[in-house]
C-alpha cells in the first residue's frame, strides 16, 4: 500500500482522565485533533468508555472523509480489555457508527510512548507517572515489561510512591518528636489544612480515609520541596527507576531509551534527577516521548509510507532527532 498519498491515518492516545485523537496524511500534516474524557475500558463502564473514545475520534475526524482513513492504531494502558468479546462487540458498534471503513489496532500505552520519542524499531522506554513501568521493545512492539505492578505491588519510583514517601518521612519525624518543617510541613497543611498541631495518629487516619492512589497527589509536594527530605525522595525514585529501566537490558546494550509520564518532563526534578543515573549506567540515547496520539498514528502510517523516518519528525519534530537530548 505503500504511495498511497491520499492515505490518512488515525492515532488515539486512551488514558483514564482524557481520550486524544490525531489525523495525519502521509506527509505528516495534522488535519484534525480531538479530546474526550476518559476511555481506558479498565477504569470506566464500558458503554462510557466506548462513547469516549469515538467522542474523541470524532471530534478529529471533524470535516473529513472518514473513508480516506486507512489504518488506525489505539494505545492504553491495560489494552488486553479490548479483546474481551463483550466489550469488542460493543466497541465494533460505536466504531462503524463513525464511518469509519479501516483496520484498527488496539496496542500498549508502552509502544506508543516508545513511538512518540523515537523512530528506533527496538529500545527500551520507561513510563513514570501516577504509575511506573518499563518495557523492552523490539520491531516497535513489546516483548518484556518490568514493574507495573501497581501501588499495592510496586510502581517504585512514580508519583504514587512519592507522595507515600512523604507521608512516611512525615510519620518518621513525628515519631522522633521532631518538628514538621520543609516537605514535611506541607504534608501535613494538604492533609490536615485545619489541624496545624495534627500528630501521627491524625496524619494517618487522613491517609487511610482516602482512597491509596491519592497518595499520589502528594508528588507535586515532593518535587516542589527544596529541603533535603524532598531531595532525597527525588535522588531514591532515580535510582528505583533506572533499576527498573536496566533491568529490561541485555549486558552491554546501549539502545535507546524514551522517557515517559509527568514525573519525566521538563523541569521536574525527577527527571533531571533521572536522566543524570540513567546516562552513569549507560543509557546515553535519552528521547523525551511526544503526544502519544502522534505516536500512535505514526505506528498506524508503517505501512503506508516510503519514509518512516521523514514522517516521525514532521509528525513528532525534536524526539526524532539523531543526537542524544542535552
Amino acid at each position: 500500500m505503500h504511495g498511497d498519498e491520499a492515505a490518512l491515518v488515525l492515532g488515539l492516545d486512551i488514558g483514564g482522565t482524557s481520550s486524544r485523537a490525531l489525523v495525519s496524511d502521509l506527509s505528516g500534516q495534522v488535519l484534525g485533533r480531538g479530546e474526550a474524557a476518559g476511555g481506558n475500558p479498565n477504569s470506566h463502564p464500558p458503554e462510557q468508555a466506548a462513547r469516549q473514545i469515538a467522542d474523541a475520534a470524532r471530534a478529529a475526524l471533524a470535516g473529513i472523509d472518514p473513508a480516506a482513513v486507512r489504518n488506525c492504531v489505539i494505545g492504553m494502558a491495560g489494552v488486553s480489555k479490548m479483546a474481551d468479546p463483550e466489550f469488542g462487540a460493543l466497541f465494533d458498534s460505536t466504531w462503524s457508527g463513525l464511518g469509519l471503513q479501516s483496520p484498527w489496532q488496539a496496542i500498549s500505552d508502552c509502544e506508543v510512548a516508545f513511538a512518540a520519542g523515537t523512530p528506533d524499531p527496538d529500545g527500551t522506554v520507561l513510563i513514570a507517572g501516577t504509575g511506573a513501568i518499563a518495557a523492552r521493545i523490539e520491531q516497535h512492539r513489546m516483548v518484556a515489561t518490568i514493574g507495573g505492578h501497581g501501588w499495592l505491588l510496586g510502581d517504585e519510583g512514580s508519583a504514587f510512591w512519592l507522595g507515600r514517601e512523604a507521608v512516611r518521612a512525615a510519620l518518621r519525624a513525628l515519631d522522633r518528636g521532631e518538628p514538621l518543617h520543609g516537605l514535611t510541613a506541607a504534608v501535613r497543611d494538604r492533609l490536615l489544612p485545619d489541624a496545624p498541631d495534627a500528630q501521627r495518629r491524625e496524619l494517618i487516619s487522613a491517609v487511610n480515609a482516602a482512597p491509596p492512589i491519592r497518595l499520589a497527589e502528594l508528588a507535586p509536594l515532593v518535587t516542589a520541596a527544596t529541603d533535603e527530605t524532598a531531595a532525597d525522595i527525588v535522588r531514591r525514585a532515580a535510582q528505583v527507576l533506572a533499576d527498573t529501566a536496566a533491568a529490561t537490558r541485555c549486558h552491554g546494550e546501549s539502545r535507546t531509551i524514551v522517557l515517559a509520564g509527568g514525573l519525566v518532563m521538563p523541569g521536574n526534578p525527577v527527571r533531571e534527577a533521572l536522566r543524570g543515573t540513567l546516562s552513569a549506567r549507560g543509557f546515553q540515547t535519552q528521547r523525551t516521548a511526544g503526544p502519544g496520539e502522534a505516536g500512535a498514528a505514526w505506528l498506524a502510517a508503517l505501512d503506508l509510507t516510503d519514509d518512516p523516518q521523514t514522517l516521525h519528525e514532521r509528525l513528532l519534530g525534536r524526539a526524532a532527532s539523531g543526537s542524544r537530548e542535552p
